[in-house]
């Protein structure tokens, strides 16, 4: 009798022990997100906040757009804050997501060398890309099926251009940081979304070989938006921690530390929750 209600004892402490790990994992919650919200320093800025505020330990995987949805649909991540409305929609559609919230917008801008050999400077988006096409400047494109490569295509197709069988057309098939990089190296043009360009363009200081050339286009116009993934299709969805990170995103005092999130005094990203 006395060694059963010693080993029980030693079973309860255990127990004791492990329900705080348990406790621990349980507020754990994985997102897929766009290489922008990292390479910006916008999630860095706001984990913190998001912590102390919910408990909760936010991890993520920054990839493009297309591959954050691929590893949603793999039931990877219980969450995803991406930036490509159509792929976003058609996912929703589909039955990968649920509860689609936008949250806030930048936009993007067409970036190349300071000389401007296509003199591209100052025209209207498709204007600017058919004279890229005619004077065959490298153009590097992100080639990663993320939000800002799938906006760059449809750009391209706005203007009545397929380029990708160009061989002034280079896919990085890489982040927007490397392709800006990439860029600077083959004195090429390159969309990108403002807030990595205004972190690539502080990075760079004096020595960027970039500069903006096209830019407040309603073409170039980038919405960043949250979804949980359906937990009917993926059970060990976090789906009451999703709702706290949704309903995060969208409270007022989020929205304003969105908009207070500047580099250089440059505001990166604007908040639009509920509009």
């Amino acid at each position: 009798m006395k060694r059963l209600s010693v080993l029980a004892l030693a079973a309860a402490f255990c127990l004791a022990l492990s329900l705080p790990v348990a406790h621990a994992a349980d507020k754990k919650l994985m997102m897929a997100t766009t290489t922008s919200t990292q390479d910006s320093g916008l999630l860095e800025y706001l984990q913190p906040t998001f912590k102390a505020e919910t408990g909760i330990d936010l991890k993520w995987v920054a990839v493009g757009t297309g591959k954050a949805l691929e590893i949603a649909k793999n039931c990877d991540a219980d969450v995803l804050l991406v930036h490509a409305p159509a792929a976003e929609m058609e996912f929703v559609k589909a039955g990968h997501g649920v509860d689609r919230r936008q949250i806030m917008y930048n936009d993007f801008v067409l970036v190349g060398p300071v000389k401007d050999p296509a003199q591209v400077k100052g025209k209207a988006t498709a204007e600017a890309l058919k004279a890229i096409a005619g004077r065959k400047s490298p153009f590097v494109s992100r080639g990663d099926q993320s939000g800002t490569h799938k906006a760059e295509l449809k750009l391209w197709k706005a203007s009545s251009l397929s380029p990708d069988k160009e061989a002034w057309y280079v896919s990085a098939g890489q982040g927007m940081m490397a392709t800006l990089n990439m860029a600077a190296e083959k004195k090429g043009y390159a969309l990108t979304d403002r807030g990595t360009w205004i972190k690539f363009a502080n990075k760079q200081g004096d020595k960027n070989l970039l500069a903006i050339l096209v830019e407040g286009d309603k073409a170039l116009f980038n919405q960043y938006s949250v979804i949980t993934v359906n937990p009917a299709q993926c059970p060990k969805v976090k789906k009451d921690l999703a709702l706290v990170f949704e309903d995060w995103w969208v409270k007022p005092e989020t929205q304003k530390r969105i908009a207070d999130y500047k580099l250089e005094g440059k505001q990166l990203f604007f908040p639009n929750a509920g509009k």
